[in-house]
């Protein structure tokens, strides 16, 4: 058996050794320096080694964690530019209105987050003074992911700096009746604030690289020159917990992404406790980001522990900095002196002599506020480092305290971010700490006061010309006045009415068709960002290949294998298309950049992002409301969709109930388009409203979800007459009636009318079918005339979801005292016979249409698992085929009296149902 503690062989003994002898001293010479100054110098040794190998380029595995210290030491610090003092008067009264503002919004019981910002209020200062570029400056300016929790904070300084009222504040969190301010960073609901949504852990970060990548294709794409902008992410050490948090790492370090920074504000705790309570995360995340090829910078101590490094002289104390786990860090933040000096100087002999030299003061200095994330000097020292970085991004690991300067009923206790406001005496304390010019009269009625200098103090002249040396103020979103797109070509979309004759044709590829033409357009094609996860070839997308590229910023390195056939792999610096890998996270981040670019860069891109449908909505649609959030435009495209369509596949890819999910977004138009000819419609449609001339009343913020499927089917011509259009749009129309489709009945099975002498007419139904099920319905039309004397007519749901919410707002119309009929409604009208809906996806999908219709309804869908099969047998056991659409029609109809109730009977044998 091996012995697990036994030194194994390197990969370094399969290489000839060309000097056995040279290797054998430098060997003996580490065992001569652990044996005679001990195994701590050793190790102080080769690390060292290790990094003056690795700044002179030879090529070794990189050094993934260093000592728990400053990786900018005090005597490299530079010196910050501006006005410190000016600078600290500014944080305290930023403090002092962040916590007065949740305080006041707390006596209403709508809550806010007090510790978090605490923490951070200089890693926001000295960026928002230094190195924030606003929207003025070169290219499109910074792009800033604010921590969620943070957002007092920055609304606090928003309003020092005269873009908020106390009007604003005191509706924190209260925006109902209008002129409130939302929770977190929400643009949809403060647009010209707030750019990016990120209080949804993980997706902040993921975002932002993403952001980042989006930047260098639209420079490397000739769209615009954002070179100059950089992207700032500010998260939580918690937050990185999120898969979300760290997906992407790797591909900002391969894409060489140094204009992207993170700040991780690394105050040790989570929302009920450490983040790590027996280990420390910093240096795991030292390690991590290390690992994936970024540059770290550790901002962990404060200038009072200058004195405390001078007396290391045996490196005890650094040491035990990095035993010591950040649950005892933080119990040592709530401790006096005394417990200090015995649990963490009394563990090493050259500790308990240091301690000796340092007084009482000194050492509740150190360990109760000196750290590197409170401090301007080191924080700018930082910021610096990372923007002058080049080649890969930089992480910056700033340690804090959360609920700094709150008071010792809040620094670093466990429950403090369920904490949501201070006592009036918790303030005045708060307030002689930070020195703040507020008299106790000023709390009328216990009611704490929001503070301001005036708009002409020092402090505000001091803010606002900063801002304007950096372009202007930030956060700040703001939609440029851009000329809407010019429309493509009729021909583009045209080109579907025909239909394809004698061609099988899937509605992926008639998408697909539909881009490849749209991309050529001389206005608008090169603003069309197709986006992939690694599945282009799965959806027919090849033949974009040679003809648009893959993005790469290296473009080319190597002659693909394929490169003598027709659609060989290529990829180049200017690609237009972004594939991503397998990675519908990082997909979707690549659609909500380019959605919001129009924004963000004053550049209105088209992304559309084709995708697995069950990998879609089921995986990402956190995402797809933070796009919703972000008020981004495009189109998502659902692939092989549907329940019945992907043969063989089984349980885990059998999307059933996509739309469903997509039905919960308000941003989302969801269409389950059935023929090419309605698809062509439907984009026409998305790209007038959200990059043309939208109508009145009509919101350009939205992004458009189509199902398409892989079932080669015959693509019929449009129909003629007036309406197609619109009722595509809308949701529904009338594809064809028995009639129209040449149908005669054969005698009918009528009911017990007709033996009474009545006159024998045909029982009518009225088939509602969406994406590939119309083809069961037509089928199922056919059967129900020629087997049993129905006379049906099929209907086109394009929108079941666009149906009902036009409803629903014509019910609040009628609440208001309007005549309003929903679009249902007046479709259906007249049409005789019941109503029987069905689709590939589970019943709920119709059956939102349902309270509207007024005739008999029923519906069948595809419920439960998928399994794997073939498209008959599965849609026989779901019961949605053509025979199984029978059986439920006569059913109906069986029920109303108009066919006799054994067709029902009958039909079952006749089909083997």
């Amino acid at each position: 058996m091996t012995d697990p503690n036994a030194i194994q062989p390197s990969a370094l003994d399969q290489l000839p050794d060309r000097d056995p002898e040279e290797t054998a001293e430098w060997q003996a010479s580490l065992d001569a320096v652990a044996r005679e100054a001990g195994p701590h110098r050793a190790a102080y040794l080769m690390r060292r080694t290790l990094e003056r190998a690795e700044a002179g380029g030879v090529a070794l595995p990189k050094l993934l964690e260093t000592d728990y210290v400053n990786t900018i030491p005090t005597a490299a610090e530079p010196e910050v530019p501006g006005d410190e003092e000016m600078e600290r008067r500014i944080t305290a009264w930023n403090r002092w209105n962040a916590a007065a503002m949740v305080t006041r919004a707390s006596k209403l019981g709508v809550g806010g987050h007090i510790a978090t910002f605490a923490s951070a209020a200089w890693l926001y200062e000295t960026g928002f003074n230094h190195f924030f570029k606003g929207k003025e400056a070169d290219g499109s300016g910074d792009q800033l992911y604010i921590q969620g929790h943070a957002s007092p904070g920055i609304y606090a300084r928003a309003f020092l700096d005269g873009r908020l009222s106390e009007h604003h504040l005191d509706n924190f969190r209260q925006e109902a009746a209008g002129g409130g301010l939302p929770s977190y960073p929400h643009p949809r609901r403060l647009p010209w604030l707030w750019e990016f949504p990120t209080v949804s852990m993980g997706l902040g970060p993921l975002s932002a690289i993403y952001q980042a990548r989006f930047n260098r294709y639209l420079t490397n794409r000739g769209i615009k020159d954002v070179s100059a902008s950089h992207v700032w992410a500010f998260l939580g050490d918690g937050e990185m917990d999120e898969p979300e948090s760290t997906a992407a790492l790797a591909l900002a370090s391969r894409e060489g992404l140094d204009n992207l920074t993170f700040v991780i504000n690394c105050n040790l705790q989570r929302l009920d406790g450490p983040v790590r309570a027996n280990f420390k995360i910093v240096q795991e995340l030292e390690a991590q980001f290390r690992g994936a090829g970024w540059n770290v910078v550790k901002t962990l101590w404060g200038t009072a522990w200058d004195e405390l490094f001078a007396l290391d002289t045996t490196g005890a104390l650094v040491r035990r900095l990095r035993e010591v786990p950040d649950a005892q860090v933080q119990t040592y933040q709530t401790r006096d002196a005394a417990y200090i000096r015995q649990d963490f100087f009394g563990k090493d002999p050259a500790l308990v002599e240091m301690a000796k030299l340092l007084s009482d003061d000194k050492i509740l200095e150190c360990f109760h506020l000196s750290r590197g994330g409170h401090e301007a000097r080191k924080v700018y020292a930082a910021y610096k480092a990372a923007v002058e970085h080049k080649g890969v991004p930089t992480v910056i690991l700033a340690q804090t305290v959360k609920g700094h300067t709150l008071g010792d009923g809040f620094a670093s206790k466990n429950a403090n971010h369920q904490m949501k406001k201070l006592s009036v005496e918790e303030f005045k304390q708060m307030r002689d700490l930070l020195e703040l010019p507020i008299s106790d009269e000023q709390f009328v009625d216990g009611v704490v006061p929001y503070g301001r200098p005036g708009a002409d103090s020092p402090e505000v002249r001091y803010l606002q010309e900063r801002r304007a040396a950096l372009g202007g103020p930030a956060p700040a979103r703001r939609v440029h006045p851009v000329a809407p797109l010019p429309a493509p070509a009729d021909k583009a979309f045209a080109s579907f009415d025909k239909g394809s004759g004698s061609q099988n044709v899937a509605t992926t590829m008639a998408f697909v068709r539909l881009v490849k033409d749209l991309v050529r357009d001389k206005e608008t094609g090169r603003r069309w960002v197709p986006i992939v996860p690694d599945e282009a070839r799965t959806f027919g997308m090849e033949s974009l290949f040679p003809s648009l590229g893959i993005y790469s910023p290296k473009g080319q390195t190597y002659e693909p294998v394929d490169r003598d056939q027709l659609m060989y792999y290529k990829e180049a610096q200017n690609g237009q298309i972004l594939n991503e890998g397998i990675t519908e996270a990082g997909s979707m981040a690549d659609f909500i950049a380019a959605s919001s670019s129009y924004a963000t860069h004053g550049e209105a891109m088209i992304p559309f992002y084709i995708f697995y449908s069950m990998f879609g909505w089921q995986r990402t649609a956190d995402q797809m409301w933070q796009l919703g959030d972000q008020l981004g435009r495009g189109f998502l495209v659902g692939a092989t969709a549907g329940r019945t369509t992907l043969t063989g596949e089984g349980l885990q890819h059998a999307d059933g109930h996509s739309p469903v999910i997509a039905a919960t977004n308000p941003a989302a138009l969801s269409y389950d388009p059935a023929f090419a000819y309605e698809i062509a419609v439907i984009v026409k449609d998305g790209l007038r409203r959200m990059y043309g001339e939208a109508a009145p009343g009509e919101d350009p913020n939205v992004f458009y979800y189509l199902t398409v499927y892989n079932e080669p089917l015959p693509q019929p011509a449009k129909p003629a007459g007036l309406g197609i259009d619109e009722g595509i749009v809308k949701g529904l129309y009338r594809f064809n009636t028995a009639e129209s489709a040449g149908l005669t009945p054969a005698s009918p099975k009528l009911s017990t009318s007709l033996e009474q002498g009545g006159t024998p007419t045909a029982p009518r139904i009225q088939l509602l079918g969406s994406g590939t099920a119309i083809h069961w319905a037509l089928d199922a039309q056919k059967l129900l005339a020629e087997d049993w004397g129905v006379a049906a007519d099929v209907w086109s749901a394009t929108s079941w979801t666009e149906l009902r919410r036009d409803a629903l707002e014509a019910d609040a119309a009628l609440l208001r005292g309007e005549e309003r009929v929903p679009y249902v409604r007046q479709a259906l009208h007249g049409a005789e016979g019941p109503v029987l809906a069905v689709s590939d996806y589970m019943r709920q999908v119709p059956d939102q249409i349902a309270q509207w219709v007024e005739q008999d309804w029923s519906s069948l869908g595809a419920d439960g698992f998928g399994l794997s099969d073939t498209r008959a047998a599965a849609r026989r056991h779901f019961g949605v085929d053509a025979e199984s659409i029978v059986v439920a029609a006569l059913a109906q109809l069986a029920k109303r009296g108009e066919v006799q109730v054994t067709a029902v009977k009958e039909a079952r044998e006749k089909y083997g149902l």
